[in-house]
């Protein structure tokens, strides 16, 4: 089913067109990092991988709370993270909500496709989906661990690659040159938390994403206490949050 998804939203049109037009309304007209299809790939990695190694620990909400099974968690961390920023087709503010407008049909599509013998659990699964798109705000608290999987995901896309076209073009603000500074970033199972989020630096200028992009997401996405972000700067830690 997962495959099933992922091969839908890598070749529907409507879906691409959005993440396409999210990449004109930011990077484009705005100077920002890119928030088109390669951001949704690398996100959609990252949350299943987060999601990975949190459930050893806990329970999905959605398994918890009786609306589906692990594997349809799974899909919910999927969706949601791969159209996370599909809202940013629209504008840049309040890209959550739009985003959460937009996705509905063509969850619709999807959903019903999947879970054609029981349309129920579809309109169910779309509900935990389009939460994890509202709540990607870090302004709005996560109710589920699958929606709080997605958005501190969302935060570690910021490498430098992310930036590249932004700085190239001249944008030297703060966001574009401390995404500069950071060469990669590995997502482990840590030695004390589920999920420890490695990131390695050539310059302290990095410092600003891991505290004002990731470390936000963290603290609204629910699921905080189980992660742990550990900056090195030429081997040497120089950071933990």
């Amino acid at each position: 089913m997962l495959s099933e998804a992922y091969s839908f939203l890598e070749n529907d049109i409507e879906t691409q067109s959005y993440l396409k037009m999210a990449n004109i309304m930011a990077v484009k007209r705005l100077g920002y990092n890119d928030h088109g299809p390669v951001h949704a790939k690398i996100i959609a990695g990252s949350a299943l991988e987060i999601f990975s190694l949190l459930t050893n620990t806990v329970e999905p909400s959605s398994v918890m709370n009786g609306v589906c099974d692990y594997d349809d968690a799974k899909l919910i961390v999927l969706l949601g993270a791969y159209l996370h920023d599909v809202g940013n087709s629209i504008h840049r503010i309040d890209h959550e909500k739009t985003g959460a407008l937009l996705s509905s049909n063509l969850l619709d599509r999807l959903l019903l496709e999947l879970y054609d013998n029981d349309p129920g659990l579809s309109y169910r699964i779309k509900s935990e989906v389009l939460h994890t798109l509202y709540s990607s705000n870090d302004s709005i608290p996560c109710l589920s661990v699958e929606a709080g999987v997605v958005t501190v995901a969302d935060g570690t896309d910021m490498a430098e690659g992310r930036s590249r076209v932004p700085y190239l073009s001249g944008k030297n603000d703060i966001h574009a040159i401390s995404a500069q500074a950071i060469n990669k970033v590995n997502i482990v199972r840590g030695d004390v938390k589920p999920v420890s989020i490695r990131v390695f630096m050539d310059n302290p200028a990095g410092i600003f994403q891991i505290e004002e992009v990731i470390g936000k997401k963290i603290r609204s996405s629910g699921i905080g206490e189980l992660v742990e972000v550990i900056a090195s700067m030429n081997g040497k830690e120089i950071k933990t949050l």
